[in-house]
């Protein structure tokens, strides 16, 4: 709380103005096709690269500063996708406006000025019409680690210690890659980061309020991760290394040629590592029958360990200058051994042991799996006249064998006769398959309007084939367990069409309105055979027609400042361990089972922003109001099977509603020393559901993240990233606070080419995530975290050609080397 009022401190410290009289002015538009290019940011700089002047051109393309003193200055213009453009410019006093005109940015080539060649960083944030954009090539303490590492330091993002990623604190996102959902490995997004390294990400888009023309999946919004891609003509390419404590070992190296017909690339990442582990299940029975120990306590001690190969390559041919045809292949193939170690002790209401007990579960677990990318895109000859396809697929394999040992024993060291003793063997096998057939387009019309119109299909087919078998007691031979030995089938089928149309009714009012259509289907068949060795079948059907339709309203005001309003509808359909209805007796004691009849989620979300900006600060704010129907969440109760033991399902609740408040800002203190920090109040109610026996319950709920970095000299820097989430309100109880801080120190070498870095994540040691659960009949604490902090080493290199055209590069005069990037 406080680094974020001294951000917001700052932010009005900067805010001043001075008695000038002159009035700077021009329009940005794209090099090729000459449209206008609106939200560039635009910043006005004098000769000694102090900031004057910062904002950001209409929808129009236009910008306006106005009172500016007579003198030299530098014009600098950024955004997403296009080389940075820098122009040097006089005002003279007899001048009461000075129209620059048409300023043209360039895709993918640097800014030519005088022969010099102006290079340096992208602004941390930039804003879109309905999307914060945060460019994260420069984050140092993600350096080495994955993109769930990277996506840990981008506001309003978290993640758990299992990697499972939120936004504004809900759990349901759609994470997108590249724009589409990846098929890479079957689907499994979570996996996907863990895999993915943090060095191939170019920028994270968070969209709180998606546009018709993305999936309507995700009950929070969407986030897409972009990653790099090389633009350079010529041969190309990058290396690095990392090199961390619990033996975790990266490296990741790519190569790249482009002509003016081809471009053809290549990347490999390997990623070896452990992850050691502790966690905790505390129970206390407020009520409990005779026979049922009012306490229980398990601990566990874990390790994940494992390798990770991953190869991508791609060739895209340019047969004009409006179309080209890409094809790329991800493969990747790894392996897992997972260790838990458990110990569990049940107390009578004295405190006094009845029983304890120990024992393993061992996993092994072998991945394949790889996607097939076909795209296209043709630009017509009308200018932003354009449209795109992809097809892809996806397919990927898991093999896993789990052993699971549970003995107990009484307080005497007997054999408890209360609770019986396990051994268990389970073989699973799983078989995704993916396909996301995808085509856009988009039509200018008269003035700035537009419209979008498209189709989209996604296909899963998830197979998974598991067999238990069970020791029979007082021998060495094991038994086929029907009970926990069967074969389910989900397919998760979609298809959409959707239209947008786009207006810019004044110079500073414009709107978005847009309809998609999506018809889904959700089925799932359970075969086994129940305890009499007789087959069951189990079919769930579940198929509906929904209409998404969103609405966006911007008003941009004077003294750059800019309004939005805007509204969507969305939907969160279950996953398939959601709708699994077998039970995971990982540990005996608490055991979660799915629900083949799940409802999806019906979601309206309304959201209010306001953005400011200076020219050494940006802020944007926004009040959001969020309903959510069919509320689907995990309920626990007692489990009538296992004395003292707990059962979880999950199960479709009334509503949950959720009104909050989001601050982002970016504060640049000095030339040297910058802070980004966000803030997100919320309120949470939740309807209760009396057949269930959940009363209403809510919460006010808050967190926040900031990031610092220190340019300490010339190609030595550092980052330092907090974050912090207070207890959140569930329906039955609470997520636990959580509270890290990373570090990381980075020094380039070899003229700049390279960089050795150092980082340290979860520096005081933390990081934890837990619940706390209380349904009226018992009182629950679950807790896991890390054992020890993780640091890592990593070296880096690029090589090839340095400029985008393959020219000699020409140097700046030496009075000019310092503090000109941008």
């Amino acid at each position: 709380m406080k680094f974020k009022i001294l951000t917001l401190l700052l932010s009005l410290i900067y805010t001043f103005s001075f008695a000038q009289n002159i009035t700077v002015k021009g329009k940005v538009v794209d090099g090729k096709d000459g449209s206008a290019i609106g939200f560039a940011t635009v910043n006005l700089v004098d000769l000694a690269n102090k900031p004057i002047k910062g904002g950001q051109t209409d929808l129009n393309g236009n910008f306006s500063f106005t009172k500016v003193d007579d003198g030299g200055y530098i014009l600098k213009i950024s955004f997403v996708g296009y080389a940075p453009f820098s122009e040097s410019i006089v005002a003279t006093k007899d001048q009461k406006q000075l129209n620059l005109g048409t300023l043209k940015l360039e895709k993918g080539k640097g800014a030519l000025l005088n022969e010099v060649v102006v290079t340096g960083k992208k602004n941390v944030i930039e804003l879109g019409i309905d999307r914060k954009v945060f460019n994260t090539d420069q984050s140092i303490v993600s350096q080495g680690g994955s993109a769930t590492d990277l996506l840990a330091t981008v506001p309003s993002v978290q993640v758990d210690l299992d990697g499972n990623v939120s936004l504004r604190g809900t759990s349901n996102v759609r994470i997108l890659i590249d724009g589409k959902p990846s098929t890479f490995g079957g689907g499994n997004i979570t996996s996907i980061l863990q895999s993915l390294p943090a060095s191939a990400i170019e920028r994270v888009e968070l969209i709180t309020n998606p546009s018709s023309k993305y999936d309507a999946e995700g009950q929070s919004g969407i986030i897409n991760i972009v990653l790099k891609k090389n633009q350079k003509i010529g041969f190309n390419g990058n290396v690095a290394v990392s090199a961390g404590r619990f033996d975790n070992y990266n490296a990741n190296g790519s190569l790249n040629y482009r002509d003016q017909k081809w471009n053809i690339s290549g990347n490999y990442s390997f990623r070896d590592g452990n992850r050691p582990g502790a966690g905790k299940t505390n129970t206390t029975f407020l009520n409990p029958a005779t026979n049922v120990a009012p306490f229980s306590f398990s601990n566990q001690i874990s390790n994940r360990s494992g390798q990770n190969n991953t190869f991508k390559v791609g060739a895209e041919r340019y047969f004009s200058e409006k179309t080209s045809v890409a094809v790329s292949g991800n493969f990747s193939f790894g392996n897992d051994l997972d260790r838990d170690d458990l110990t569990q002790r049940f107390l009578s209401q004295s405190n006094t042991l009845l029983d304890y007990g120990s024992g393993f579960n061992n996993q092994n677990e072998n991945d394949f799996g790889y996607d097939l990318n076909l795209d296209f895109s043709h630009k017509f000859k009308k200018p932003k006249e354009e449209i795109t396809g992809n097809f892809s697929y996806g397919n990927g394999n898991q093999n896993q064998t789990e052993k699971i040992v549970q003995n107990f024993f009484d307080s005497n060291g007997a054999v408890s006769q209360n609770r019986i003793s396990s051994d268990r063997r389970n073989n699973v096998a799983e078989d995704t398959k993916s396909y996301n057939i995808q085509l856009d387009y988009t039509l200018p019309l008269k003035g700035e309007s537009k419209f979008e119109a498209g189709y989209r299909s996604t296909l899963k087919y998830d197979d998974q084939n598991q067999y238990s078998d069970t020791l029979i007691n007082n021998t060495s031979n094991y038994s086929k367990d029907n009970t926990q030995s069967n074969f389910f089938q989900l397919q998760d089928i979609v298809h959409a069409i959707y239209a947008n149309y786009q207006n810019q009714l004044t110079k500073n009012f414009g709107f978005q309105f847009g309809l998609r259509t999506e018809q889904a289907y959700l089925n799932t068949t359970v075969t086994g055979l129940d305890a009499n060795g007789q087959s069951l079948k189990i079919p769930s059907k579940l198929s509906y027609l929904r209409v998404y339709p969103s609405v966006f309203l911007t008003e941009k005001l004077k003294g750059n400042n800019q309004l939005q309003l805007s509204y969507s509808r969305r939907v969160n359909r279950p996953r398939s361990y959601q709708t699994n209805p077998f039970p995971d007796r990982s540990d005996r004691y608490n055991i979660r089972i799915g629900n083949p009849n799940l409802k999806p989620e019906d979601i309206h979300s309304f959201e209010f922003s306001y953005a400011k900006f200076w020219p050494a600060v940006t802020f944007t704010s926004s009040l959001y109001y969020r309903l959510v129907n069919d509320v689907v969440q995990s309920l626990r109760d007692n489990n009538p099977d296992e004395l003292g033991g707990t059962i979880s399902r999950y199960y479709n609740l009334s509503k949950n509603q959720s009104v909050g408040l989001e601050l982002i800002s970016r504060a640049d203190i000095t030339k040297k020393f910058n802070l980004t920090g966000n803030l997100n109040f919320f309120q949470t109610y939740f309807k209760g559901v009396a057949d269930l026996g959940i009363n209403d319950n809510s919460g006010f709920n808050y967190n926040g993240n900031l990031t610092t970095n220190y340019n300490i000299t010339k190609g030595l820097s550092t980052q330092v990233s907090a974050f912090y989430s207070a207890p959140r309100t569930l329906s039955q109880g609470q997520i636990k606070q959580m509270l890290s801080v990373d570090g990381g120190i980075k020094q380039d070498v070899l003229k700049t080419k390279g960089s050795i870095s150092f980082n340290i994540r979860d520096i005081f040691n933390t990081r934890k995530f837990g619940l706390v659960t209380n349904n009226g009949l018992f009182i629950q604490e679950w807790e896991r975290s890390r054992i020890g902090r993780v640091f890592s080493f990593t070296f880096s290199y690029r090589f090839g050609q340095s400029n985008p055209d393959g020219k000699k590069q020409q140097k700046r005069p030496a009075q000019q080397d310092d503090d000109m990037g941008f």
